[in-house]
């Protein structure tokens, strides 16, 4: 099935001329009594138990109209088509540093703020398809969930893995900075980026924020800080000793001074995202900020495919010919 996704016709008004094939099957059946006469007998006891034979005239018709259906596919002329690209990229290398701590689980964004910052990561993914881009997970510790790859269908399945619980709580927001760091450092993009999404205050990890932004500064590293989270309070979900889910409203607290520090130190800048759209437009913000030149060069090649469906067809007409000759055939 996949070799038909690559199939296309070079002339489809072809396709017109297979309404003779139901026009065909309609004659047959008008002139049944003609082409079958009848011969009545008084007592046909001579002639024994006749076994009920075939009917060579349907079949003929059956192959006839077969062959007719495979030449007109041929005439309508199947191509197979071959096409890849050449890419020229100036180059633009993103790690995207996602923080995945408790808080996160807030849901003054809908499911909550976690699922819809990978929502909206997933979404500035696929529209950059040319791009190289990591993924980075921070909560008391970072780790690499992924790193620089244009392989974007694994990345984005690797950010559908992507939870609440797969680190020790807390906010390391310097180690995950640090660490989306280090995936970059090597890096021979001409332009290299850290998209830095976090919720709160830095209160565990080794590396302080802006000794992060530092090390980031030093590699030409530029940083695009975001603060995700309502004004004032927001609704936090926690398990009740019974096993039940209760909200408690809880203060919204992002460290914007150091974020904004931060973005500036390295050249990037900060972005306060409060709701999902908010969200959204900062991420098409940081897309027109990040654009690389890109140069496409598409190359295509085309085979004819009508062969074997002419031997197909021929085929045909001579086995309808071969059982006219042999086993249906008739005295005249």
């Amino acid at each position: 099935m996949d070799f038909l996704k690559n199939i296309s016709f070079a002339n489809p008004e072809y396709f017109w001329l297979l309404l003779l094939v139901p026009v065909i099957m309609l004659y047959y059946f008008i002139r049944k009594k003609q082409l079958f006469p009848v011969m009545k007998f008084s007592n046909v006891s001579l002639f024994g138990k006749q076994e009920k034979s075939a009917n060579p005239k349907l079949i003929s018709y059956i192959l006839y109209s077969l062959s007719l259906i495979f030449i007109i596919i041929a005439l309508a002329r199947p191509q197979s088509s071959l096409s890849w690209q050449y890419v020229t990229t100036e180059g633009i290398d993103i790690v995207i540093a996602l923080d995945v701590s408790g808080s996160m689980l807030a849901e003054d964004f809908k499911p909550n703020r976690l699922e819809a910052a990978k929502q909206v990561a997933m979404k500035f993914i696929e529209e950059r398809p040319y791009d190289r881009i990591g993924l980075v997970v921070f909560a008391g510790e970072a780790f690499t969930q992924c790193p620089l790859t244009t392989d974007h269908d694994v990345l984005l399945n690797l950010f559908k893995d992507v939870k609440n619980g797969i680190l020790q709580d807390g906010t390391a927001i310097g180690d995950g900075l640090a660490t989306a760091v280090a995936r970059l450092k090597n890096s021979d993009a001409k332009s290299k980026v850290v998209i830095l999404l976090t919720d709160g205050f830095n209160t565990s990890g080794y590396v302080p924020p802006l000794t992060a932004a530092e090390i980031a500064k030093s590699f030409g590293v530029r940083v695009y800080t975001i603060g995700v989270g309502a004004n004032g309070y927001a609704p936090m979900p926690y398990k009740t000793p019974f096993g039940t889910t209760e909200y408690q409203k809880v203060e919204v607290r992002i460290d914007e001074q150091t974020l904004q520090k931060i973005a500036d130190l390295t050249g990037g800048e900060y972005f306060r995202a409060t709701d999902e759209d908010a969200l959204e437009n900062i991420y098409n913000e940081i897309d027109k900020l990040e654009k690389a030149k890109i140069e496409v060069t598409e190359y295509s090649k085309k085979s004819e495919e009508f062969l074997p469906l002419l031997i197909i067809a021929t085929a045909l007409i001579l086995l309808e010919f071969l059982l006219t000759k042999t086993i249906f055939k008739t005295i005249v």
